[in-house]
């Protein structure tokens, strides 16, 4: 599905789906190096500026129905009933998509696509049938307003250029065809005019589209940025926020299990103030690679404070985590070796909160938790504790797990 970054005049909540066919695929192809997030976005912003779509669909409505009022004829007449066909096609296609991409539902976008490119084949038949009739003022009328929608067209799909350039073509094509049959030899400007606008608006589409896409990309870095720890490169307490609120609506919807991990250092303090600030972050750098190497790539690990870590896990229950968590003790508690050559042990006391449909509010999870990582200190530190479970009970699945690792 595709989502909207908020452009456009879509709402960020809708879900666009992403083209299927061939066709369409090529038609808003935006390149292998755009992200798959922004090229999402990208097809969402064809369902946005609603202002131009109604525009176009009303100026062709009443240029055909005034040529067809003005001389009944079955080609006028014929190009006046094409254009409300589609125009209340496409009006019930779109109103679709935007009702089901509020819902998360299919919203046809291939066929909303393909009848936007039938909407610019009528336009350009409307045009050439002027032309052929040499009916000049129609012709004007139709010629006109045909040139003013090519630039509502660039504007309204430049996430899309290449579906611009065949719009174009389509609609403003046939007046060189027209032009051919009109016996005018003036009318043989529009064979410099039409190539002329053809490129031109194609290529205004492309740069919008690449104006619009380093903007999502800054966007994007920025909040990456703003969710991570600058020392250690982890989840700092904003993205920690985001991902536990993700994971305990998970849990509410699924019923599924996960786990939070509330890790603080023992002993940090004197690393720092005996070997000095700079050795104390090369611990810290190190402590974070070793238990984000010992993770999952969907799992989170956060550096919270100056020695505090949490980890959050999916897919965990109790016994699990508690294996997972002297796994931690054992591997990030590896000394690590300082640039002056000596060598320090670190230390780490654990605290465990199991997520799931029962405890899913993230305060309570993180108040466990916390907790537990208490309840670890007070037994010495290097262990782990379990909210919820004895003291007993944790210290012996803690011990048959070291034993046992």
């Amino acid at each position: 599905m595709a989502g909207s970054y908020g452009c456009d005049g879509v709402d960020t909540g809708l879900r666009f789906s992403l083209p299927t066919w061939r066709l369409t695929r090529w038609l808003t192809d935006s390149g292998q190096d755009t992200p798959a997030d922004i090229r999402a976005a990208l097809i969402a912003s064809l369902f946005g500026t609603l202002p131009i779509f109604a525009g176009g669909v009303m100026n062709t409505l009443m240029i055909s129905g005034v040529v067809a009022w003005r001389r009944p004829e079955p080609l006028y007449i014929s190009w006046l009933v094409l254009e409300i066909l589609l125009a209340v096609v496409r009006v019930t296609i779109l109103r679709s998509a935007l009702r089901n991409a509020a819902r998360g539902g299919k919203t046809h976008t291939d066929i909303y696509i393909v009848l936007a490119l039938l909407w610019a084949c009528s336009v350009g038949y409307g045009v050439f049938v002027t032309f052929i009739n040499q009916d000049w003022l129609a012709a004007t009328l139709a010629g006109v307003s045909c040139g003013a929608m090519a630039g509502g067209i660039c504007f309204r799909n430049y996430g899309a250029p290449r579906l611009v350039a065949a719009m174009i073509f389509l609609s403003l094509g046939p007046m060189c065809l027209g032009a051919l049959f009109a016996g005018e030899y003036v009318t043989a400007i529009v064979f410099i005019q039409i190539p002329f606008y053809l490129v031109s608006m194609t290529i205004a589409s492309q740069r919008l589209r690449r104006i619009l896409v380093s903007t999502m990309l800054a966007e994007r870095e920025n909040e990456r940025r703003a969710s991570l720890d600058v020392l250690t490169g982890l989840s700092n307490r904003a993205g920690l926020e985001a991902a536990l609120d993700r994971i305990c609506s998970g849990a509410r919807v699924h019923d599924s299990a996960a786990a939070l991990f509330y890790m603080d250092m023992d002993d940090f303090k004197i690393i720092n103030d005996t070997h000095g600030h700079a050795a104390g972050d090369h611990v810290l750098k190190t402590v974070a690679q070793r238990m984000r190497a010992m993770l999952r790539v969907d799992d989170v690990a956060a550096r919270i404070g100056g020695d505090e870590f949490i980890v959050l896990v999916t897919g965990i229950d109790a016994t699990a985590a508690l294996r997972l968590g002297n796994h931690l003790l054992r591997d990030v508690g590896q000394p690590i070796a300082l640039a002056d050559g000596s060598r320090v042990n670190v230390g780490l006391s654990i605290g465990i909160a199991i997520i799931s449909g029962a405890n899913r509010k993230a305060q309570a999870i993180l108040d466990s938790a916390d907790a537990a990582l208490y309840r670890a200190k007070a037994r010495g530190g290097r262990c782990c504790s379990i909210a919820g479970l004895p003291d007993g009970e944790d210290a012996r699945e803690t011990g048959d797990a070291a034993a046992t690792a």
